[in-house]
C-alpha cells in the first residue's frame, strides 16, 4: 500500500483506467505486454487490514504511509502488524509509527533527493531534480520495486526485463505517457524535455500547441453520449452517534502547521509554535461543568480505546463537540495516538474511513505523579546544534509507551529545546535514573539535585556556564513553565540558580537577566 508521486511505482499504473471494462484491460495488457490483467480491483486499506487480522495476507509491504497512525481503530491495526508474519516498509525516516512491526526496512528516497515529475492541483507537470543525494542507501521508489521484481522473477520461473525494462525515470513516464492515448488526460504532445524546459498542463495531446486551462469548457465530457455523470448520494448519518454513555462528538482535522503524521513538520521546533503539544479542543460550557480549566488533563474515551492529554477552551466549538488534530501519534504522545478512538466504518464507494467523528467520553484525569523533562541545544562553533534535538527526541521516544500520559514536543526556534511531560502510576528509580543518562543528568557532581523520597519527589538541574541546559523534575513540577521559557529564551541562571529547583509557578525575580 502506499505509494509516491515523483519518478515514483504510481506511473507504472494506468489508474485511470476501467479495468473492469475488458476494452480497457485488454489495451493495459497491450501496453505491458501481457495476456491479460486482473479484473477485480485490490482491497482498500481498511479491507486489508482486516484481512491482514484476519491471517489472510502472510506479507505486507507499505511504502510512504503510517498506516500504524494513521488509519482508524487502531488497536486492531497494531494487532494486524504484530500478527502478519512478514512486514516491509518503504520510508524516509525510520521512526514513523509503523516502523517498530517491519522485519524490512527499505529506506527510500525523499523529496528533495528525487529525480522525476510532479502534477500539481492545476494539471500542471513540471520536471523534478534532486537537489542533493540521498544519504547511505536510501534509494527511489522504482528502483526498490524493480529490483525486488528482478529478483523475485526467476524464483518464480519467469523473466522480468520485459516487464521491467526501466533504469530511470523518464522511461517511466515515457510508458506512463502513452498509457493517457486518446483520454480526457491525454499527454502524449509533451515530452520530457518540453516539462523541463516549462511545466505543462494536460491535457495536451500529440500535436496540440499546448495544454488546455479548463477542463470540459465545452460541456463535453469523457461519456459515451458526451453528457456528465453525477453521483445521487442520500444523506446519511454518522457510524457512530453519541448517546448517554459517549455523549460527545469528537471531530479529527489538521493544524495549520503540522503534516499529516508529523514525520518530518514534527522536527521543526518552530512550527510547535501554533498548537505546542496535543491538546482536547472543548467548549466551555462543557468544561465548566465538569470543573475542568485549560492545562487539565483528561481522558478521552471511546469504545475502542482512549488517550489521556490536556484540554483547552475553544470558542469554534458548539456544546457537546470536542475536536483532536490529526497528527500527535505515538511517537509524540501516550498511547498509540489519536486514532486510536476512531472507528473502522467506511464509505462503501470511496473506501474513505470515517474518520471524521466518533463518539466519546471526557472525565478528568488525576492518577499518578507529575514528570517534565526538557533538555536545551545550542549552536558550536560549526552552527551545529550540540546535543542533536533529534537524537535526543529518539532517546526520549521510547519511554512514551510507559505513561498514560505523555507529550513529547519540541519547543524555541534557533535554540530548540526537546520537552517530555508525562503522568505514570510509580516514577521507579531506575526508570528516573534511565532517564537522566538520556539527558546528560546523571553526573552527580556535575547537577543540582533535590529528592525527597517521603512525597516521592525527584529533581535535577543541569547548568552549563550561566545557562541552564537541562532539568527533570518528578512528583512536583509547578515550576516547569518558567523553567521551560528561560530554556528557551536563553536566559542567564545566574540570578535564580538558588530557585531552580523550588516548587515555584512563578520566577523569584521580577526579571531575569538576557
Amino acid at each position: 500500500m502506499g505509494g509516491r508521486e515523483v519518478g515514483g511505482l504510481a506511473n507504472l499504473l494506468p489508474a485511470h483506467r476501467d479495468l473492469a471494462n475488458p476494452e480497457h484491460r485488454a489495451e493495459v495488457a497491450r501496453l505491458w505486454g501481457v495476456a491479460d490483467v486482473p479484473a477485480k480491483p485490490g482491497l482498500a486499506a481498511i479491507e486489508l487490514f482486516e484481512a491482514v487480522h484476519r491471517g489472510e495476507i502472510k506479507a505486507l509491504w507499505v511504502a510512504c504511509t503510517n498506516p500504524a497512525q494513521s488509519l482508524p481503530d487502531l488497536n486492531r491495526v497494531h494487532e494486524a502488524l504484530k500478527n502478519c508474519p512478514f512486514v516491509v516498509l518503504q520510508e524516509v525516516t525510520a521512526d514513523t509509527d509503523t516502523a517498530p512491526y517491519a522485519d524490512l526496512l527499505l529506506p527510500a528516497a525523499g523529496w528533495g533527493e528525487k529525480d522525476g515529475t510532479v502534477t500539481n492541483s492545476e494539471r500542471r507537470i513540471s520536471r523534478v531534480l534532486p537537489a542533493v543525494p540521498g544519504p547511505g542507501s536510501a534509494r527511489h521508489d522504482w528502483q526498490i520495486a524493480i529490483d525486488f521484481a528482478r529478483a523475485l522473477a526467476p524464483k518464480l520461473g519467469r523473466d522480468a526485463t520485459p516487464l521491467f525494462p526501466y533504469d530511470g525515470a523518464e522511461q517511466i513516464w515515457n510508458e506512463h505517457r502513452e498509457s493517457t492515448r486518446g483520454r480526457d488526460l491525454d499527454i502524449t504532445g509533451m515530452s520530457y524535455a518540453m516539462i523541463a524546459a516549462a511545466p505543462q498542463q494536460w491535457p495536451l495531446a500529440s500535436g496540440a500547441a499546448a495544454g488546455k486551462m479548463r477542463l470540459y469548457a465545452d460541456g463535453v465530457f469523457p461519456t459515451a453520449d458526451g453528457r456528465a455523470r453525477f453521483a445521487a448520494t442520500p444523506w446519511k448519518a454518522v457510524a457512530e452517534p453519541v448517546d448517554a454513555r459517549y455523549p460527545f462528538s469528537l471531530n479529527t482535522g489538521r493544524l495549520r502547521d503540522q503534516w499529516h503524521g508529523m514525520s518530518r513538520t514534527g522536527l521543526v521546533a518552530r512550527l510547535y509554535s501554533h498548537e505546542a503539544e496535543p491538546l482536547l479542543h472543548m467548549h466551555k460550557d462543557d468544561m465548566e461543568r465538569r470543573g475542568l480549566t485549560g492545562g487539565d488533563l483528561v481522558q478521552v474515551k471511546s469504545k475502542r480505546g482512549a488517550v489521556v492529554l490536556k484540554v483547552m477552551e475553544s470558542a469554534t466549538l458548539r456544546p457537546g463537540q470536542t475536536f483532536l488534530p490529526m497528527h500527535w501519534g505515538g511517537n509524540t504522545m501516550g498511547g498509540q495516538g489519536v486514532n486510536v478512538l476512531l472507528p473502522r466504518s467506511f464509505d462503501p464507494v470511496s473506501k474513505q474511513p470515517e474518520l471524521k467523528h466518533a463518539a466519546v467520553q471526557v472525565a478528568r484525569y488525576t492518577a499518578g505523579k507529575a514528570l517534565v523533562a526538557m533538555r536545551r541545544s545550542e549552536p558550536d562553533a560549526d552552527g551545529h546544534l550540540q546535543p542533536n534535538p533529534l537524537d535526543v527526541m529518539d532517546k526520549l521516544r521510547r519511554w512514551l509507551p510507559h505513561f498514560p500520559y505523555a507529550s513529547l514536543t519540541l519547543s524555541g526556534r534557533n535554540t530548540p529545546v526537546v520537552v517530555l511531560q508525562a503522568r505514570g502510576e510509580a516514577l521507579a528509580p531506575a526508570l528516573l535514573e534511565a532517564l537522566d543518562r538520556d539527558l546528560a543528568l546523571d553526573d552527580p557532581s556535575q547537577v543540582l539535585s533535590y529528592q525527597d523520597s517521603r512525597k516521592d519527589v525527584a529533581k535535577r538541574a543541569l547548568v552549563t556556564g550561566d545557562a541552564l541546559s537541562a532539568v527533570r523534575l518528578a512528583g512536583e513540577t509547578k515550576a516547569a513553565e518558567w523553567l521551560a521559557d528561560m530554556m528557551v529564551q536563553g536566559h542567564s541562571a545566574a540570578a535564580v540558580r538558588p530557585w531552580l529547583l523550588a516548587p515555584l509557578t512563578q520566577p523569584p525575580a521580577a526579571t531575569l537577566a538576557a
